[in-house]
């Protein structure tokens, strides 16, 4: 009886019908940027779908979730209640900060969403194309300054691919990094830099309000619902998707882990989190487990070259 009652428990500890776990979920950015936006989505879905009974997200700003990767290395060590929010930013400003602390120090459980990157400039601005941007590049690329997220991150990344497609050298990119999606945007909006980069969904209102106009899309093809050219029918060869992940703290059990990998995957097929998909046109990129360790690996050696070759890595 004693063995059962024993298996039972464990059954149930994995399937996380037992009592919900609360969260505590870092996102490492200032408020109003992909990974806040990604870190309260998680905390919304997954307290309306019974997934947690109480989740918490933290905010901790700074040298593209560096800052908070390294914190949470540090305080989260064995605590399964303890995920942090991070991505392809991430992976960059890694490497461009030659950060101590690495991905390899925490866990990996699942990829969750894609999302391209938009550019974008003020309704006012005299740049109406990616041709009229380009022209201004190759002019002179110091005058054209670039709001986006953290240095050596997807925006900034982006921003020198276009830079090196349109034959302009990427090092002389003028880019201004922001903490937070919520300072670019309002650089942006102001006047402060000359465009705007990031993921479609940190711009959408203001573009359907008519504050900002979208000259081009990082995809490979036109994206349904976003009336945007891509960077390529705008005359320059360039795509690019970024990622958004979840990871939990190091120094778990497997039966922590795959706790942890239920209640994720509860959250990514219930209907509030494709609800929150559509809603923020984020794509539905989930990879757990083995394979997207595997695939962490891959992007982690790809953004290497893709930062050497640019100019951002020694």
């Amino acid at each position: 009886m004693r063995k059962m009652l024993l298996a039972i428990a464990g059954v149930l500890a994995i399937s996380g019908s037992a009592i919900a776990a609360d969260y505590k979920i870092m996102a490492p950015a200032a408020p109003g940027g992909g990974w806040d936006q990604t870190a309260r989505s998680m905390q919304t879905v997954m307290q309306d779908e019974g997934i947690s009974g109480s989740v918490q997200v933290n905010n901790v700003p700074g040298a593209g979730g560096t800052i908070g990767l390294a914190q949470f290395v540090n305080q989260a060590n064995g605590d399964p209640s303890q995920l942090i929010v991070g991505g392809y930013v991430m992976v960059g400003a890694i490497l461009t900060n030659a950060s101590p602390v690495t991905l390899d120090q925490v866990t990996p459980i699942a990829r969750l969403t894609g999302e391209y990157e938009a550019v974008v400039v003020p309704a006012a601005s005299d740049i109406k194309d990616m041709a009229g941007l380009v022209a201004k590049l190759k002019a002179d690329p110091g005058s054209v300054s670039w709001g986006g997220g953290s240095a050596g991150g997807t925006d900034h990344i982006t921003a020198g691919l276009i830079a090196k497609a349109a034959g302009v050298d990427p090092t002389k990119v003028n880019y201004i990094a922001f903490s937070g999606g919520g300072e670019a945007l309002a650089a942006i909006l102001g006047g402060q830099v000359t465009v705007g980069i990031s993921g479609y969904g940190e711009f959408a209102s203001q573009i359907e309000a008519g504050q900002l106009r979208i000259i081009g899309i990082s995809s490979d093809q036109k994206v349904e619902g976003i009336d945007a050219p891509t960077f390529k029918e705008g005359g320059v060869d360039v795509s690019i998707q970024n990622w958004r992940m979840v990871a939990a703290a190091p120094g778990l059990s497997d039966e922590q882990k795959a706790a942890i990998n239920v209640d994720v995957e509860k959250m990514v097929k219930s209907a509030g989190w494709q609800k929150i998909l559509a809603d923020k046109g984020w794509a539905n990129t989930y990879l757990a487990g083995a394979d997207f360790q595997a695939q962490l690996k891959k992007d982690v050696d790809s953004t290497s070259a893709i930062l050497k070759e640019i100019g951002l890595v020694k």
